[in-house]
This record gives structure tokens, C-alpha cells and sequence, in this order.
């Protein structure tokens, strides 16, 4: 087999069309195969983003007006929980590992997944996960409503739909360490002769990276369900401070898994704006090492600011000082990638297809998300705006607008490469500005309420903020509904419509492929010699 990129492969070649490969539901049921895999990821995270999503209006719904219209608080608090649970395992980390699947063999010349039965195993552990989560709201007591965090000792009190969500968890997050497993173990041990590390397309590395802080961090949450499990079943009481034990020892477990899973979902993100910037700007990334170090000091101080979640606990005003700087720190190597995706596009031939307007609007949203946390990590300030709707504009920039949007970027950037076919342009940009219009109007008004006092989780709220409520409900719906344009462009790809995808779907646009034209400078990918 020659030892390329799929990026000299035609799109109708695959890498391991065997004569024996089984047809119908069999084909799907016992996938081995990469692209089959990376397609059912891709399908199940986006039916979980609807799912998330439908919550997320049910949610806007309730809050377009003072008082309470549709839903109790404690139901409205199970819509909150889940929509957050939801769209962060079951919609953005299998999207990315979808991603993953597809692009990395191909991207590093490799002929397939290192463990293909694993990679199999890993998805369908996925629908079993998201179905626990979603049938948790027809247990008695309904769904967790305990917040996403789950802290402890709310948790302690729910009905069994709190263990669902745990036994949900830990499922999803077996699939997650199977999956980084895999990656990291194809990514090491499977390139091509003559692609070393440094010379990777730059999703690869990001992957790399998340794979490793993955599989750090996935057993911690792990731990921190478990000891929430035998606290309210087996008479434990690690977190129960009634019997001796303490509810911030939770807040500490979950957040030294949380904030690293915070990178998990953009980092990928990263990976693909990197690729899609390059490709539309004519030009070869600017400063391509830097990328890499930088995204390995975003991983590795990821670890080291946990409790920035924490400034409201009463921490000591040392620790307080810690955690405000090292998470400023963070803002170095991430201002290092924004400069380089805009010195990249600097005195470039750009043209503005529909991956590279989601790569810019991703940067220019993620740059807003950034600024936002750069402000609640300084800690007098966080603890003002804790738990309020500041929080919520703050995160929702950097993960709907950030991973989201990096999502898009990708799937309209490598549709050719999967469907064989050209997705419609026209429908490609009114997706874009749809998106970027409504998200702004959704999220945006929510500093203003976060700043004004307006705090988060609640069903009802003062005369006071129903102005930004109705702009940001009607925001949301608009938002929504964008998405099935997105949903309909594929469709339509897959249905065979638009023009057959050439060898290089881009080229014609850009004169610039997945790889660089030769002759290349040292960091980038010169294809290797065919070997027999």
C-alpha cells in the first residue's frame, strides 16, 4: 500500500475497501473502518446537539418572560442540567472524536485505526450513555437537577435519576479513554515513513494533545461519581459534612477534571481553524512550532488552575492569588495562536468560502470568550459575577461559538472528502451569518444581565431583566433553527446532489490542498516515496 496522505487519494478511493466488507445494518453494527466509525460519531453527536438543543429552547421558553408560564423549578432546573450534560458528552466530544476518526489516519498516511475493534466498541458505548441520560427523565423524581457539576450535597438528595446520570458518566467516559487510547496509539505508531511529528497537520497534534489529557483526567471523573455513588448508597460520606465529610473536597475532584475537559473541547477545535486558515489564505501557517508548544502549555496549565471554579468557596486569599495568576498565564499561549491565525491571514490571497468565514467568526468569538474569562479569573470580580449570567455568556462564547463553530469549519471544509460531493455554497453562508447574527443576539445580552445580577439556574427573575431575556430568547429560536440548514446542506451531499468532488476539492479555490506545494520548508509534509 503507498505510504501517502489521503490528500493524494481520489475521494472516491478509500484506504481499506475490502470485497468482504459486510453490507446493511451489518456494515454499521460491526464497523471497523475508520470512516464509518468517524461517520457514526459524527451522526450521533449531532442528534444529541438537537436533543441539547430542543432543551436549550425549552429553557429560553420559560425565561422569555417573568414568572413562572410553562415549567416547575424543578423541572426547569432537570432541562438545565441535562442540555449541559448533554451537549458537552454526548454532542461536542464525540463530534471531535468523529473528526478524529475520519481525518487523522488519512492526514498522517496511515491505513486505518490502531485498534479497530476497540474503535467500534468505543462508539456504541456512546448511544447506551446518551439513552441512560435521556430516559433518566421518565424515572421517578425525574432527571438530575443538580447542575452538570453535580455537586455534592444537592446530589446527595436526588432520586434515582442522579444515578442514571452517574452510570451515564462513567460509560461515556470509558468511550472517551478508549477512544484517546486509540489515538494516540495510531497517531505514534502508525505515520507514514517520512512523516515525523513536527511535520503533522496541526489537528493532529491538537488531538494528540487532548487524547493525553483525556486519558488524565476521564478517571478522575470517575472517581468523583464513584465517591458520590457510595455517599448515597453504600453509607460513605466523603462528601456528606454532616458525618464528617466536606462538600468542597467534590467541587476540588470534579474541577481538576473539569477545567482540563474545558480544552478537550476547544483544543481540536484549534486543530481544524489550522487547518482551515492556511487553505483559504494561500498561504503556509505562520509559525507553525509555536502552534504546537502553545497548545502543549495550554494542556499542561489546564491542570493547574482548577479552582478558579472555586474563588466563592472561601479559599485563602493566597490561594485565591495563585489560581487568579495562573490562570492569566493561560491568555499568553492562547494569544500566541490568535497572532498566528491573523499573521497567517496577513498579506494572504484570502477568499471567503464558507470553512474559512466559520474559521474567522470562530476567532473572533473565541477572542470575545477569552477576554470574558480573562476578566472572572481576576477573583474579586469572579466573585461578584459567580453564578450568574456572565458565566453563561462567558462559557457559551468559547463553546458554542468556539467549538461549534470550529465543528462547521471542518465538516464544510472536508464534506467533499466524505460525501464525494460539493455542498452548496449559498446554503454554506447563510448558515454562517444565521449562526454568528443569532448566536450574538442570544449571548451577548446575557453580560449585561450576569453584570446586573441575574443569577443562573433560576426559572424566574425580576421585571427588571426581561428586556435582555426576550432578545436573548428570541436570539436562541433563531439560532436553533439555523442549524437545519446545516442539517439540510449535508443531506444533500449525501443524497448526491451538487457537483462530484475532484481529487482536491479545493484547489480550484485555493490552489492549496491539505498539503503544501512543493518545494516545502522543513515543517510540512513532503510526501514520502511509494513503498511496495
Amino acid at each position: 500500500m503507498s505510504s501517502v496522505t489521503a490528500d493524494h487519494v481520489p475521494a472516491s478511493q478509500g484506504h481499506d475497501d475490502h470485497d468482504h466488507m459486510p453490507h446493511g445494518w451489518r456494515r454499521w453494527l460491526f464497523a471497523t473502518n475508520h470512516k464509518d466509525i468517524g461517520t457514526m460519531y459524527l451522526i450521533f453527536s449531532f442528534t444529541m446537539l438537537l436533543e441539547g438543543g430542543v432543551l436549550a429552547l425549552l429553557l429560553r421558553t420559560e425565561l422569555f418572560e417573568p414568572g413562572l408560564q410553562f415549567f416547575q423549578p424543578e423541572l426547569f432546573n432537570q432541562f438545565t442540567t441535562m442540555h449541559g450534560l448533554i451537549m458537552i458528552f454526548g454532542a461536542i466530544m464525540p463530534a471531535f472524536v468523529g473528526f478524529a476518526n475520519w481525518m487523522i489516519p488519512m492526514q498522517i498516511g496511515a491505513s486505518d485505526m490502531a485498534f479497530a475493534r476497540m474503535n467500534n466498541f468505543s462508539f456504541w458505548l456512546l448511544p447506551i450513555g446518551g439513552l441512560l441520560m435521556t430516559v433518566s427523565f421518565f424515572v421517578p423524581g425525574g432527571a438530575n437537577a443538580a447542575g452538570w457539576t453535580m455537586y455534592a450535597p444537592l446530589s446527595l438528595q436526588m432520586g434515582p435519576g442522579m444515578d442514571f446520570t452517574i452510570f451515564a458518566v462513567h460509560i461515556l467516559g470509558a468511550s472517551s479513554i478508549m477512544g484517546a487510547i486509540n489515538i494516540i496509539v495510531t497517531v505514534l505508531n502508525m505515520r507514514a515513513p517520512g512523516m515525523t511529528l513536527m511535520k503533522m497537520p496541526l489537528f493532529c497534534w491538537t488531538w494528540l494533545i487532548t487524547a493525553y489529557l483525556l486519558i488524565a483526567i476521564m478517571p478522575v471523573l470517575a472517581a468523583a461519581v464513584t465517591m458520590l455513588l457510595t455517599d448515597r448508597h453504600f453509607g460513605t460520606s466523603f462528601f456528606n459534612a454532616a458525618a464528617g465529610g466536606d462538600p468542597v473536597l467534590y467541587q476540588h475532584v470534579f474541577w481538576f477534571f473539569g477545567h482540563p475537559e474545558v480544552y478537550v473541547m476547544i483544543l481540536p477545535a484549534f486543530g481544524i481553524v489550522s487547518s482551515v486558515v492556511p487553505a483559504f489564505s494561500r498561504k503556509l501557517l505562520f509559525g507553525y512550532a509555536s502552534m504546537v508548544y502553545a497548545t502543549a502549555a495550554i494542556a499542561i496549565l489546564s491542570f493547574l488552575v482548577w479552582a478558579h471554579h472555586m474563588f466563592a468557596t472561601g479559599m485563602p486569599v493566597t490561594g485565591q492569588l495563585y489560581f487568579m495568576y495562573a490562570t492569566m498565564l493561560i491568555s499568553i499561549p492562547t494569544g500566541v495562536k490568535v497572532f498566528n491565525w491573523v499573521a497567517t491571514m496577513w498579506r494572504g490571497a484570502l477568499t471567503f468560502e464558507t470553512p474559512m468565514l466559520f474559521a474567522i467568526g470562530f476567532i473572533f468569538v473565541f477572542t470575545i470568550g477569552g477576554f470574558t474569562g480573562l476578566i472572572v479569573a481576576v477573583a474579586p470580580i469572579d466573585i461578584a459575577v459567580h453564578d450568574t449570567y456572565y458565566i453563561i455568556a462567558h462559557f457559551h462564547y468559547v463553546m458554542v461559538a468556539g467549538s461549534l463553530f470550529g465543528m462547521y469549519a471542518g465538516a464544510y471544509y472536508w464534506m467533499p472528502k466524505w460525501t464525494g460531493r460539493m455542498y452548496s455554497e449559498k446554503l454554506g453562508k447563510l448558515h454562517f451569518w444565521s449562526s454568528m447574527i443569532s448566536f450574538n443576539i442570544t449571548f451577548f445580552p446575557m453580560h449585561f444581565l450576569g453584570l446586573a445580577g441575574m443569577p443562573r439556574r433560576y426559572a424566574d427573575y425580576a421585571a427588571q431583566f426581561t428586556d435582555f431575556n426576550q432578545i436573548a430568547t428570541i436570539g436562541a429560536f433563531w439560532f436553533g433553527l439555523s442549524q437545519l440548514i446545516f442539517l439540510y446542506a449535508i443531506l444533500r451531499c449525501y443524497a448526491g446532489h451538487g457537483k462530484p468532488a475532484p481529487a482536491k476539492p479545493w484547489e480550484g479555490a485555493t490552489g492549496l490542498e491539505w498539503t503544501v506545494p512543493s518545494p516545502a520548508p522543513h515543517h510540512t509534509f513532503v510526501v514520502p516515496p511509494i513503498v511496495k
